[in-house]
């Protein structure tokens, strides 16, 4: 079975302050139940940026070998789509509960969160699974919750004919507010 996998490169902010506890609160869709959602936190601790990264953070370099921040490994569905959400966030405390997040959420959403499940996309990390139609209820949450908000970006993506060619693709998008970020996606048989 073919799979898809998902890593963030490079997180930069468009933002004088030079000290930043950056987080990710990543959606996707249930790998076996096309009416849900799940989404977690990365990674387990904010990402503690200070002035020498000048505002920007790579998780892998040039060297060989090097791989980004793993998000997660799946099948790759029938339709050859996948939609992915992200929210980057700034803590405002040098140490957060990442997973207390998941909790806000999930009392947030009510009677449309379901369980904590692990294991399910190639990852040992807790993601919460919750209906399709709580998924606006997401980004409301998450505004209530009193860290910076530096907005979304959709990873939607369908995998065509240019994934024939070279297993990896990098992306660069700019998140709703004053970031962007370069993720990949890759192909494994």
């Amino acid at each position: 079975m073919t799979k898809v996998r998902l890593e963030f490169d490079e997180v930069t902010i468009y933002r004088p302050k030079k000290r930043w506890y950056l987080y990710f609160v990543v959606m996707i869709e249930h790998p076996t139940d096309k009416n849900k959602m799940i989404l977690t936190t990365l990674p387990e601790e904010p990402i503690k940026l200070s002035k020498r990264h000048e505002n920007s953070f790579q998780f892998d370099t040039d060297d060989f070998g090097s791989e980004g921040l793993y998000v997660f490994s799946r099948n790759l569905p029938k339709d050859k789509e996948l939609n992915v959400h992200v929210y980057l966030r700034h803590s405002r405390k040098k140490t957060r509960n990442l997973g207390g997040i998941l909790q806000d959420i999930d009392k947030g959403i009510g009677k449309d969160s379901f369980d904590l499940v692990e294991d399910i996309v190639g990852t040992t990390k807790p993601w919460l699974s919750i209906a399709k139609k709580a998924v606006p209820l997401v980004g409301r949450i998450l505004k209530s919750i009193p860290d910076r908000d530096f907005g979304f970006l959709s990873a939607f993506e369908k995998f065509g004919k240019e994934f024939d060619e070279t297993y990896e693709i990098d992306r660069a998008k700019d998140f709703t507010g004053d970031a962007s970020l370069v993720y990949s996606w890759s192909i494994d048989d």
